[in-house]
């Protein structure tokens, strides 16, 4: 059963990271990769969330490891970066490293204090 919910939450999840990632990086003429921030960034932000509240196992394999396990994606992270410091774009392959971690932790983090505020 652990297997279905965490496919589910992925089959949700990935088709959203790619129509959120499109959306976002589509209203702006930049080479940085602003889709994928937000989805990581929102990813970090509902996995912090989740942590913080008395979920259950199903539920956490369902929205923790398929959902957001399918948003986020470290994989394009870490390829966009390096095309970008590939490409000469070394200012935003930091930037974006810098950006991804600190807005990355920085979102988990408010998910758990809010769950905590709410709990």
């Amino acid at each position: 059963m652990t297997v279905l919910l965490i496919a589910l939450g992925a089959a949700i999840g990935a088709p959203m990271r790619y129509l959120t990632d499109r959306f976002v990086q589509s209203r702006h003429d930049s080479v940085f990769p602003w889709g994928t921030l937000t989805v990581n960034v929102l990813g970090s932000l509902l996995l912090g969330l989740l942590a913080g509240l008395p979920a259950n196992a199903p539920l956490t394999a369902l929205l923790g490891t398929g959902f957001c396990g399918a948003l986020t994606t470290y994989s394009t992270f870490s390829y966009e970066t390096l095309r970008l410091a590939q490409t000469g774009a070394r200012f935003y392959a930091a930037m974006n490293v810098l950006a991804s971690v600190v807005a990355g932790l920085g979102a988990a983090a408010v998910g758990l204090l809010l769950a905590q505020a709410f709990s």
